[in-house]
């Protein structure tokens, strides 16, 4: 058995509540508090007394950029006993992809659990003395980005252990009422994509983690402490938060918009930008003309973006893709913040593809993993067309609109 419970309901928020959300619009932005701030001024009696083990990174802060693990650790009535770090560490720092050793907090002295090196669900030693495991990390709104991976197999492992699972929630920073892309398929079900939802979902930690226990079988007694003041419209930069880079190569909203598109490069030969200052807005490589690959994107019409020709070189990328070499590709130039992203990357896909010739190389298992499907890569492969390779999207984003709707907070 499982219970889902809202710590508190925000007036005009409520699920569903589809008027409220439209006479919100063009409204002053209100203050917006974290999950953070929330169970702390609204909602301590959710870990007054207890034993908590936490589950974050450098982006779990509240609007003064204060740590949760400080916040937690300095509180006269929490004893905050663990930490748990994801994929970047547990300050954000590591590279995507490197394994993370656990440790000792400095500051705290608190031990550090790694849920991204031998393991990447807490074991029951790991759980021992916990009597809540809390979890606050800012996510990007992108079906690859593993943050939210990590809290479902912590949500897992708590249920599993017998120990309350709390979310304190966080805003979609690239909005909450965008959908798009293609939606996994449950045989390409791993880290990068455990469940069935969209390339850009549009919803909250919180909001995932209660699906995962209504639609995908997760039973943990759960409870989201929810995000004050956040409207669906809102990208990030509309909250007046504090933004930090969720990991290196994320720095900025225009980023993360990008990201539910550009992210599928990854399992190309192209650079998506890792160590410059724009990684994710833009792609390249040393045999692309950019100038031709802007005109031909262009050409393609997709509402509320532009292409650019740009020049950049990685340093310190990463992914060791032209390290110190001058490549040429082209910009995303959001236009609006619904632009979708996803779509934008097909076209790319098929324009980079075509032009590459020999120079291309699928890295096959990785690109069916960031797509959820081999079917883009057949496709492209394939000559097929723009409109046939997204044909099914507009379908499948309904149907998952119609699933994630019981479980939306605001």
């Amino acid at each position: 058995m499982f219970a889902v419970f809202l710590a508190f309901s925000v007036p005009g928020c409520q699920p569903g509540n589809q008027a409220a959300d439209t006479a919100a619009v063009g409204a002053p932005d209100p203050m917006v508090r974290p999950g953070v701030e929330v169970l702390i001024q609204d909602s301590l009696h959710l870990v007054s007394g207890k034993r908590v083990g936490l589950v974050t990174n450098h982006t779990g802060i509240d609007r003064n950029r204060r740590s949760d693990i400080d916040i937690l650790a300095d509180h006269p009535d929490v004893e905050l006993i663990a930490l748990y770090s994801p994929e970047h560490g547990i300050r954000g720092e590591e590279r995507a992809g490197a394994a993370i050793e656990s440790g000792f907090d400095e500051q705290t002295g608190l031990p550090i659990h790694s849920l991204y090196g031998e393991t990447r669900k807490p074991t029951p030693d790991m759980l021992n003395n916990v009597d809540v495991l809390i979890f606050d990390m800012q996510d990007v709104g992108a079906r690859y980005y593993t943050y939210v991976s990590t809290m479902a197999l912590a949500m897992e492992a708590a249920g599993e252990n017998g120990i309350p699972f709390l979310v304190l929630d966080r805003p979609n920073p690239i909005r909450g009422d965008v959908v798009q892309g293609n939606v996994l398929d449950p045989e390409y079900s791993t880290f990068v994509g455990l469940y069935e939802v969209p390339m850009r979902h549009g919803m909250t930690p919180g909001e995932l983690a209660r699906m995962y226990v209504g639609e995908f079988g997760i039973s943990v007694d759960l409870t989201v402490v929810p995000v004050d003041g956040w409207r669906r419209d809102m990208t990030f930069d509309d909250t007046g938060l504090p933004w930090v880079a969720p990991s290196p190569n994320m720095p900025d909203v225009a980023s993360a918009l990008a990201y539910p598109g550009t992210c599928l490069f990854e399992g190309t030969p192209i650079s998506v930008g890792r160590g410059t200052d724009r990684a994710f807005r833009w792609i390249g490589a040393p045999w692309l003309d950019g100038a031709v690959l802007s005109e031909a994107l262009n050409g393609y019409g997709i509402e509320g973006v532009r292409f650019e020709p740009a020049t950049f070189t990685p340093t310190n990328a990463g992914d060791r893709k032209f390290e110190g070499v001058i490549v040429h590709g082209v910009e995303l130039v959001a236009e609006r913040s619904d632009y979708d992203a996803s779509r934008a990357a097909i076209a790319m896909l098929i324009e980079t593809y075509r032009m590459s010739g020999d120079n291309w190389a699928w890295y096959e298992a990785h690109f069916d993993r960031l797509s959820g499907t081999d079917a883009i890569r057949l496709g492209l492969v394939a000559g097929t067309s723009f409109d046939d390779l997204v044909s099914s999207w507009d379908s499948d984003v309904r149907g998952f609109e119609t699933v994630r709707a019981p479980y939306l907070l605001y």
